[in-house]
């Protein structure tokens, strides 16, 4: 499971309202019927219109100063393995959704009006989403760009060359263009990966719009906050502050487990993937000790994320740490491209 979590964009090609990125998030929707439409949603209701969303955010803003974001966006990709144990994908992250964002009210170290923050203090909307595309600073359209580049080349000179303008052979261009895409590392049914082709398989995600301000509007409630837990002075009386993302994020992958009796695998555990970052020893390790069964499950979804281990040591003697040091940045690159990230 990946989870991000961005401010508002501000700057001047951005607006204070929320109303942008609201139309971003509805374009999926276009050429559906409405009864293939996913809808905003919160803790309550099922279905919330768009305009209502965008009023609601951008009047949750009091006192909040015009660099300030105004709301944060919350991003949660499944991976395949947890997709592919839901049943109603629809259905069950929205669930799933509603007690993450239990998990997120918990996170804050604050009180409101003495009591601590509880989902009720939220405002949120969400929305389903079941496709993605490939960005420009994924790995695929990143290792692709040289080859492109080239055959977009290839393929100006051919309209120069029919139009007069340029002297060349014909037969010999169009060979280059079918080396130059046979060797280029990503395809999709033979076609190049490029920026804005839609990614294929399971990619059903969550987009979650959550106002900086609780539902009384007069408490600031930040999950970019660099404190976890702690008490300033503020008008004479000592106010908590804080946002403990470690434990939100902890949390969230219980939660998953829980609701779906899911039975995550070593490399999927937020706690090893911590390991990983930290003691990348103690992560490979621990991973040579797994069950033959849950190690082989283990290493396919490593493999799966797009990294290259047939060097991987698999004894305690093996654990050498140049190789270790070229798993591990090999690693970090397949966990940024993946769903594994946290």
């Amino acid at each position: 499971m990946y989870i991000s979590i961005t401010p508002q964009k501000l700057s001047d090609s951005y607006g204070q309202s929320v109303s942008d990125f609201v139309d971003y998030l509805e374009k999926e929707n276009e050429g559906l019927s409405a009864k293939e439409q996913e809808h905003f949603f919160d803790q309550t209701n099922d279905h919330v219109s768009p305009k209502s969303v965008i009023d609601h955010i951008d009047a949750n803003t009091t006192k909040l100063k015009k660099v300030e974001p105004k709301f944060y966006a919350i991003t949660v990709s499944p991976s395949t393995y947890e997709l592919k144990h839901l049943q109603y994908h629809s259905q069950d992250l929205k669930r799933f959704t509603r007690e993450f964002m239990k998990d997120y009210a918990d996170s804050f170290n604050r009180e409101i009006s003495g009591n601590q923050v509880t989902v009720n203090d939220i405002v949120y909307y969400a929305k389903i989403e079941h496709q993605r595309t490939y960005k420009g600073t994924d790995v695929q359209v990143r290792e692709n760009a040289p080859f492109r580049k080239e055959i977009v080349k290839l393929h100006n000179d051919l309209q120069k060359i029919n139009r007069g303008e340029l002297t060349g052979n014909i037969s010999q261009i169009e060979v280059r263009i079918g080396k130059l895409s046979d060797q280029a590392p990503h395809k999709i049914n033979g076609k190049l990966i490029e920026q804005g082709m839609k990614k294929e398989g399971l990619q059903t995600h969550i987009h979650i719009i959550v106002s900086r301000k609780d539902a009384s509007n007069s408490v600031s409630l930040s999950p970019g906050s660099k404190y976890k837990a702690s008490e300033v002075e503020l008008h004479g009386k000592m106010v908590k502050r804080g946002f403990d993302r470690d434990q939100f994020f902890d949390k969230a992958e219980k939660t998953f487990d829980r609701t779906f009796n899911y039975q995550r695998n070593f490399v999927e555990q937020y706690a090893s993937r911590k390991d990983f970052i930290k003691n990348p020893k103690d992560y490979f390790r621990a991973l040579l000790q797994l069950p033959t069964n849950e190690k082989t499950i283990a290493l396919k979804m490593l493999r799966e994320t797009g990294l290259k281990i047939p060097s991987i040591p698999m004894t305690q003697g093996q654990l050498a740490f140049k190789a270790l040091q070229k798993i591990r940045k090999g690693l970090e690159v397949a966990v940024r491209s993946s769903s594994m990230g946290i």
